[in-house]
């Protein structure tokens, strides 16, 4: 599934279904990804009430921590209102709703926030930070591509090459210890986990 490309260019949605992959790499590598989310989570279910999924895109991940956590209240929001239709056609039971991260306000709270590769496809990740430490109740989870591993990769396996391996949208580019060291200026930092291709941050209000 590609991403669709809104008004003002902006990528809305997986540009590859990664979730959905037939390839063997890739199931592998999301199963991980996704255990080690799951993980993190579980081991903090006792002091979570209410998740938050901000960019949710077609809500893959949203669908997966419901299961694994049913009792928990989870809602989810994206930008794009088509991705949003799409994602409510999916997994009618699940909560989801239109809203930008950049306008993200103190009525969308909640315990636990997941931010999962949303903030490489904006033009001011600082801000949208600044918004998802307001609304984090107790933990923000924050992942990323890991550069320049990630268009390494891509290179690899013969994938946008003419971008020298940069996956369409991707506007910002960070290796571990630079995507550290820009969640520490806006939330305190509790954990870091590079997850092949991906960096891992789990985060609490300052």
């Amino acid at each position: 599934m590609r991403k669709m490309i809104l008004n003002d260019d902006i990528p809305a949605g997986n540009w590859e279904n990664k979730y959905e992959s037939k390839n063997p790499v890739a199931r592998f590598l999301m199963q991980r990804f996704m255990k080690t989310m799951k993980l993190i989570i579980l081991q903090r279910k006792s002091e979570i009430t209410s998740i938050s999924e901000v960019g949710c895109g077609e809500g893959y991940v949203t669908s997966e921590i419901h299961n694994m956590v049913p009792f928990v209240k989870i809602k989810a929001s994206d930008f794009s209102g088509e991705i949003i239709k799409t994602a409510g056609e999916k997994f009618p039971f699940l909560d989801f709703y239109v809203k930008s991260i950049y306008d993200l306000g103190p009525e969308d709270s909640a315990d636990f926030i997941i931010c999962c590769e949303v903030l490489e496809h904006l033009e001011f990740p600082g801000k949208a930070l600044e918004r998802l430490a307001v609304i984090t109740g107790k933990y923000c989870l924050l992942t990323v591509p890991n550069e320049p591993l990630w268009r390494c990769l891509n290179m690899i396996r013969g994938k946008y090459l003419n971008d020298f391996g940069n996956t369409p949208g991707h506007i910002q580019h960070w290796s571990l210890h630079q995507f550290v060291k820009l969640v520490k200026t806006y939330m305190n930092v509790l954990m870091v986990k590079f997850i092949l291709p991906w960096t891992l941050v789990l985060s609490k209000k300052k």
